[in-house]
């Protein structure tokens, strides 16, 4: 299962998230779960990166299918937009029957 946590301040500002984990789904190279996933999150941290001019720090593992990412500074709006993209695909994809098994999205202050 992909574990999805997004953290935010008590303002409700984005403060980063932490993807980790495999969705099982099928097979590796064929799991359409992992893959949606991996694209909204890597085309938003790479999209926050190339259009804004926020502070971030972006760790990840490709075996371990982990990504923890970090804003340096409170989001900038756009930032914060992308954000709420990402955020709005991952629930999509939990929302749907077939697919609400393999991806579990938790919401933390901090």
């Amino acid at each position: 299962m992909i574990k999805a946590t997004i953290y935010k301040t008590d303002r409700h500002e984005y403060a980063g998230f932490d993807i980790s984990g495999h969705a099982e789904y099928s097979e590796s190279g064929s799991d359409i779960v992992c893959a949606a996933v991996s694209a909204i999150v890597i085309n938003t941290i790479n999209s926050i990166d190339k259009f804004t001019d926020d502070k971030i720090s972006c760790v990840s593992d490709e075996e371990t299918g982990a990504i923890e990412f970090r804003f340096g500074q409170i989001p900038s709006h756009d930032a914060s937009l992308l954000l709420d993209s990402m955020v709005l695909g991952l629930e999509q994809i939990e929302d749907s029957n077939e697919y609400e098994p393999y991806i579990d999205i938790i919401f933390k202050e901090v």
